[in-house]
């Protein structure tokens, strides 16, 4: 497992339970950006799914904290009814005011070094449709897309994670 990585001016490192508020913020402007009518509402407690997302034994939520302010985060683990050597990315918002400056390629790094580590072997997750930024983030990093189903809000990605 990685512990803090520190680069210029930026550390990855795990999110605490006390940061949950900047975590849900954070979330919240990372999404608007993908929703051309802005943010369903669809009644979801974020405060609440993120708390238990860092809280999780089973789970990790990583992030990047430049100027003492987290910009990014992941959220990963074991889906369910998967085996062991599958991760899910459930989550990976980057603050969009910083975009185009390796914060996301460093944070997805951190990600793949931990599931490395942690002998994973295949990384899905799903995105949605309406994202191409993230969809193109998502492939320039080595992930392949799925069949998608018509209909479908997301389409599921797969990356192969290199053996030792």
């Amino acid at each position: 497992m990685i512990g803090n990585r520190v680069t210029p001016g930026r550390v990855i490192r795990t999110v605490l339970p006390a940061e949950v508020e900047q975590v849900v913020a954070l979330h919240a402007r990372a999404r608007a950006t993908y929703y051309p009518d802005g943010v369903p509402r669809d009644g979801t407690d974020w405060t609440a799914s993120w708390r238990g997302a860092l809280t999780r034994p089973d789970g990790r939520v990583l992030c990047v904290v430049e100027a003492g302010r987290i910009i990014a985060l992941a959220s990963f683990r074991t889906p369910e009814d998967a085996p062991p050597e599958v991760v899910k990315l459930f989550q990976f918002h980057v603050d969009p005011g910083h975009w185009r400056r390796g914060v996301g390629a460093a944070l997805h790094a951190a990600c793949v070094e931990e599931w490395q580590a942690d002998r994973r072997r295949t990384a899905v997750l799903d995105v949605h449709v309406d994202n191409r930024r993230a969809q193109g983030f998502y492939r320039r990093q080595g992930w392949v897309s799925e069949a998608a189903e018509p209909g479908d809000h997301h389409l599921r990605m797969r990356l192969g994670l290199p053996g030792e």
